[in-house]
């Protein structure tokens, strides 16, 4: 019985009480509220729905509790239900109704705590969306992880995501790295408001091999020359970027080119349509949008005096493209620099003709790498900062997406390098795959010696250690829904810490297959199931961070 079960009993019982006592149904709550105590010795489960409701219906909490109570216990899967302090509610359920749990995580397989909470809904999901002037630096990579692990949730939650880069192939940073990339292709030092950095000399040098003349001033001007560099280099790094998310595990639905929205007329259609119901004005030659009539703080600049479109008219004609292509939610992820982006995209929403809850902004805080107590500032190939692929060089990509949801996305983190390459169980990750790893062992020990799990008796599994075990797998459900709409990806990775600790803990205790010379017997066949049970959340939890759950260690 998971807490969503017991959940459901407690208010259907909770209801018969009420009216067979002539009083207000009406007063419990939509949810029923079931915890873990803190002291396990208390119950297995708590709630306080006595006290939440005695007073709206004129009662003692403890006479309500004790009359719930009381009913509870002549329930078969409860064996004792008892009132403590001003009237909560302490539940021990019966071995076999905890057993439920196991058996049904087995018969869900891949699909143990998926949900529908989002059923028929689809959202836009877009991050990273570094520009394509250079690798993907740290902070685009926490988004990589977080990103691609927040699409695999909130789809387990039901929704039908659509990762997005969006690719910025427009304005002055573009025409920067040319101009860094140019300067390398002539062997000339890089603008002081360049790029440096190595890569920038590696893509010079492939734009030169894919086309030798390319510096032939008497074949081609210098806009040509430009252009040319613009188009080859630009893809090269695009390239670089992608083959460096896709080796991490991270890939995306749909690459949307911001120069399209320019070349489309996409732009001008949404200044047009803002022109039109009045939230943008001219004052001093250029065009402002109401922003601040929509709960920004300020109007905004779309249209400069000299009439060139501000970087906040690309965002306003993309928004309008996802909500056209059919998006429910837009659900944009931000680096710490773009706090002023929430109110500013929710106001351009409203100023649009949509609902400001259509547009949900995340903002993520940086991220330093820490090797022997001393921060590591410089990357070897980028010159300035440190990129994706050096994370990734340094620990492994299982290591650097797990390091990189462990924690918040709206708290600063430090990555001890030392620490995340390590193979000893102070790795998080390590501890968790270790946890996975001895249950498939497990398995492979027990098909060679022929003791399956096949029909197993839960009722059996009485030791102390097993109902923790039960009781924390019960638990993913409720941490996978809740990881969905809090957007907080972390929870699943403590959650996977949490169900490895107790299920070592579970195997010190319990002998889970027959000693040797020792005949097997029907509770060795459920610990068996238990722990085919606790393999398969394990891997569940692990492929929602998109982190491999190996065989083998």
């Amino acid at each position: 019985m998971t807490p969503a079960n017991l959940a459901d009993l407690i208010k259907g019982i909770a209801t018969t009480v009420l009216t067979d006592r002539g009083l207000d149904v009406s007063v419990l709550p939509g949810k029923i509220t079931v915890e873990r105590p803190r002291n396990p010795e208390h119950g297995d489960y708590a709630t306080n729905v006595a006290l939440q409701c005695a007073k709206k219906v004129g009662q003692n909490p403890r006479d309500l509790a004790q009359w719930i109570a009381d009913a509870l216990a002549e329930h078969e899967a409860i064996t004792e239900a008892s009132v403590a302090g001003p009237g909560f509610l302490n539940i021990r359920l019966a071995a076999a109704a905890q057993g439920v749990v196991a058996r049904n995580i087995l018969a869900a397989g891949d699909r143990y705590g998926h949900c529908d909470i989002y059923q028929g809904q689809s959202w836009n999901l877009e991050f990273v969306s570094a520009n394509p002037t250079g690798p993907i630096h740290l902070g685009g990579t926490r988004w990589a992880a977080f990103g691609d692990s927040l699409g695999r949730i909130l789809t387990a939650a039901g929704a039908q995501v659509t990762r997005e880069y969006y690719f910025n192939d427009h304005g002055t940073q573009i025409d920067r790295f040319v101009a860094s990339v140019l300067a390398r292709a002539r062997s000339e030092e890089v603008p002081e408001d360049g790029y440096g950095g190595d890569y920038i000399q590696d893509i010079a040098t492939k734009v030169l091999e894919l086309q030798p003349d390319l510096l032939d001033s008497e074949k081609y001007s210098e806009d040509q020359i430009k252009e040319n560099v613009r188009r080859i280099g630009v893809d090269l790094m695009f390239s670089h970027i992608k083959e460096s998310l896709h080796e991490f595990g991270t890939d995306f639905d749909v690459f949307f080119h911001e120069n399209s929205l320019f070349e489309s007329g996409a732009v001008d259609k949404a200044i047009a349509t803002l022109k039109e119901n009045g939230n943008l004005y001219n004052h001093d030659g250029a065009w402002w949008l109401r922003s601040s009539n929509f709960g920004d703080d300020k109007d905004r600049v779309v249209i400069k005096r000299d009439g060139n479109a501000a970087y906040i008219a690309g965002d306003i004609a993309y928004l309008v493209d996802k909500f056209e292509r059919g998006f429910d939610l837009a659900i944009y992820m931000l680096g710490a620099d773009h706090h002023g982006y929430i109110a500013r995209l929710k106001a351009a929403a409203q100023a649009l003709g949509y609902d400001a809850g259509r547009v949900e902004v995340l903002i993520g805080q940086m991220v330093n790498l820490v090797r022997d107590g001393q921060v590591v500032r410089m990357s070897k190939r980028a010159g300035t900062v440190i990129t994706l692929d050096d994370l990734v060089e340094a620990i492994g990509v299982d290591a650097a997406r797990y390091a990189l949801v462990r924690s918040s996305a709206d708290s600063s983190l430090d990555i001890d390098l030392g620490l995340w390459a390590s193979q000893s169980n102070d790795n998080p990750v390590y501890y968790v795959q270790y946890g996975h790893a001895r249950l498939c062992s497990l398995a492979r020990k027990a098909e060679s010696v022929g003791i399956s799990a096949e029909n197993p008796d839960f009722g059996l599994l009485t030791h102390e250690k097993e109902g923790d075990l039960i009781r924390t797998l019960g638990e993913f459900p409720s941490v996978v829904q809740t990881a969905a709409t809090l957007r907080e990806p972390h929870r699943i990775a403590r959650y996977a810490e949490e169900l490895a600790g107790v299920f070592h803990r579970f195997y010190d205790s319990c002998q889970i297959l027959p000693k040797s010379g020792e005949e097997e017997q029907p509770v060795h066949h459920a610990r068996l199931a238990l722990a085919a049970a606790t393999r398969q959340t394990l891997s569940n939890a692990l492929g929602l961070l998109g982190v491999n759950a190996p065989e083998r260690m």
